[in-house]
């Protein structure tokens, strides 16, 4: 796909986040891979308005070219998630009201359904608290992505990574709604959770879950 057509498909899957209810206004930001760089949301540009020049193109180090508008704040996690995840091909960070629940209380989601082993693991793990923006930040997102493809971010939201950006809006909208089913679920009482033999073995199903075999 070229990048004129990578821009169409960002800012529709900007608009996307705020129509799923996973972003308002001008929170959470997007970007996907681009040969040497990458294309992100700008900041302070509520979605709605969006349109496929205002995304700015950044460098594998973060720097823009001349005359573009500022990218979002976050630019630096997702520069330093394509560096250490070259299967990633898109970004999706999301202020989701659930997922932004359990991150304000620091808590991660648990393997209190078998949907969970969607984002790679027995948990979507939360990163430790770091200033919107900083190397900080981006360091804890990465230790919490590791061998993962969703993450919290404590007192903030959370990220999904994926090898498209449909895929990676899919996963932030189940993240999304495995959030608020656990929270219903702490409403009610202490879940009862899966064990990490039974999740091991979703994940590897999930590695073949909806491909069709095709001659």
């Amino acid at each position: 796909m070229d990048e004129s057509a990578l821009r169409q498909q960002l800012v529709e899957a900007a608009r996307a986040s705020v129509r799923l209810g996973l972003n308002r206004g001008t929170s959470g930001n997007l970007s996907v891979r681009l040969p040497g760089g990458l294309l992100v949301t700008p900041t302070g540009i509520p979605y709605p308005q969006l349109a496929p020049a205002d995304l700015v193109r950044l460098d594998a180090h973060g720097v823009a070219a001349p005359g573009q508008l500022k990218p979002s704040s976050e630019w630096r996690f997702h520069c330093d998630i394509y560096a250490a995840r070259p299967q990633v091909a898109a970004i999706a960070h999301t202020h989701s009201r659930y997922a932004s629940t359990l991150a304000c209380m620091r808590r991660e989601l648990p393997a209190f359904h078998y949907m969970v082993a969607i984002a790679g693991g027995d948990s979507v793990r939360c990163a430790n608290y770091a200033t919107f923006g900083s190397a900080e930040l981006s360091a804890n997102a990465l230790v919490a992505l590791q061998d993962r493809h969703a993450c919290l971010l404590a007192n903030h939201g959370a990220i999904a990574v994926g090898a498209s950006l449909d895929a990676a809006l899919a996963l932030a909208e189940e993240v999304e709604a495995l959030a608020g089913q656990y929270c219903a679920t702490l409403a009610l009482g202490a879940p009862v959770l899966l064990d990490q033999a039974e999740m091991a073995l979703v994940v590897e199903r999930f590695e073949s879950y909806g491909k069709q075999d095709i001659d």
